[in-house]
């Protein structure tokens, strides 16, 4: 779009002006979708929430200490144990509420196949928390 003018000049110069009006018009559209948007915006729902109280669980789970010596006796609390009686008692452990965690102590002479086996038969009857237990030498 062309306008005429009065200054005498090069007709077939490229025009180097912005054309301010489709801006302004943008402009003016978004200003009005704001000004509608926005008290919609702050429409809030009151909602009547139940309040909760909790206290925290402090009771920590019994803990099992189990340990084996270098000649593969197994001890249940400092007390030893034969096959019958630990497998009786991981059975009865593992039907608690609350499983206690089985702490696994092992002589550094102990064979590791006395170990697995421990650990195998304890997941066998559903102790699902065993723990290792080392000294610091």
């Amino acid at each position: 779009m062309s306008f005429g003018s009065l200054e005498s000049g090069d007709d077939n110069a490229p025009l180097a002006e912005i054309n301010m009006v489709p801006l302004i018009d943008v402009m003016l559209v978004l200003l009005v979708i704001f000004l509608v948007t926005t008290p919609l915006l702050t429409h809030a729902v009151k909602v009547d929430l139940p309040q909760a109280s909790s206290a925290p669980n402090n009771a920590k789970p019994e803990h099992i200490q189990v340990s084996i010596d270098a000649h593969s006796t197994v001890y249940w609390n400092q007390e030893a144990v034969d096959a019958a009686t630990l497998t009786a008692r991981l059975e009865r452990a593992a039907q608690q509420t609350t499983q206690p965690e089985l702490h696994i102590h092992a002589d550094g002479k102990t064979p590791y196949e006395a170990v697995a086996q421990l650990m195998a038969q304890a997941a066998r009857h559903g102790v699902k928390k065993i723990g290792f237990i080392t000294k610091k030498d």
